[in-house]
Formats: structure tokens, C-alpha cells, sequence
């Protein structure tokens, strides 16, 4: 009798259309769809670094050559907000924000248009060294996060452009 609340718990997802993203694995119709594109060059350090991350999640996937064009625009800013009585600032924070537009590469024509964000916080100590390392590796932190959600946007748009 233990296993009753269970068992209509997974009849009722098995009813109500959930399906992977990724079903039929490296090659399914989304991972298909994310293997043919083509991420552009993105400007700055910060741009270098999402593209990157971009090429390596989009890499795994199998597809038969570029057939979009990932064109992605960074905003990277960070701002002091923690003020010690002498006004030093205490604490940053750095927030990369990311446009992205797919374009279909045939036809030029805009298929997708829309952006990713995260933020992280950084602690602001007497070491410059040690204050500028910590900005870098939020910046990379935040280029993976950003990577991330733009490659499971573009995912969801695959898998739900696959379905009609």
C-alpha cells in the first residue's frame, strides 16, 4: 500500500505529455538541430569565454553542418555596492547579461531572439591581486552559467519546433 501514492504519481506524468529534450540521444531531432550551429565571434574577454563554452556544449552534439548562426552581444558591469565608513567599497557585484539572435543560415531570416543573465557577488579585500583574481573567475563562472542557458533555450526552441 506504500507504493500507491508512487505509482499515480508516474501515471500522472506519463499522461500529461512531458518528453525529454533530448530523447533519441546525440541523434535525436534537438541534438540534430544544436549540432548545426554556428556560434559567431563575440567581442572581449568575457565574449572569448562564453564562445568557448558554447563550442564545447554544442560540439557533442551531432549534426551535418551549419545550417544556423548563433549571434550573441555581452554586457559584462560591475558595480560596487558595499561602502566601508572610509567610502571603500567592500563588495561588487559583476553581472554579464547576453543577447543572442539564431539566424537561419539559408535564408538570413531571424528565428529566435532573446537573452540570459546571471550575477555574482565578489568580495573586495586589501589585495588588488587577489580582488582582480576573484573578478576573473566570476567571469568565468558567469560565461558557463550564460552558455548554459542559451544552449537549453535553444534546446526547448529545437525540440519545440521538432514537434509540428
Amino acid at each position: 500500500m506504500k507504493f500507491w501514492p508512487l505509482l499515480f504519481v508516474a501515471l500522472s506524468l506519463s499522461a500529461c505529455g512531458l518528453r525529454p529534450v533530448y530523447g533519441g540521444g546525440g541523434h535525436g531531432p534537438v541534438a540534430q538541430a544544436l549540432g548545426n550551429v554556428e556560434v559567431q565571434p563575440i567581442e572581449g574577454k568575457g565574449g572569448w569565454l562564453v564562445r568557448n563554452a558554447l563550442n564545447d556544449r554544442l560540439a557533442a552534439m551531432s549534426g551535418t553542418g551549419p545550417g544556423y548562426k548563433l549571434v550573441v552581444k555581452l554586457d559584462d558591469n560591475i558595480s560596487g555596492f558595499g561602502l566601508r565608513s572610509d567610502a571603500a567599497v567592500t563588495r561588487e557585484r559583476r553581472t554579464l547579461r547576453a543577447r543572442y539572435q539564431l539566424i537561419d543560415g539559408a535564408t538570413g531570416a531571424q528565428i529566435l531572439d532573446d537573452t540570459a543573465g546571471s550575477d555574482v557577488g565578489i568580495d573586495v579585500v586589501s589585495s588588488e591581486y587577489a580582488t582582480i583574481a576573484a573578478e576573473d573567475t566570476a567571469l568565468e563562472r558567469l560565461s558557463q552559467t550564460i552558455a548554459d542557458q542559451i544552449v537549453a533555450r535553444l534546446a526547448r526552441f529545437a525540440a519545440r519546433d521538432k514537434s509540428r
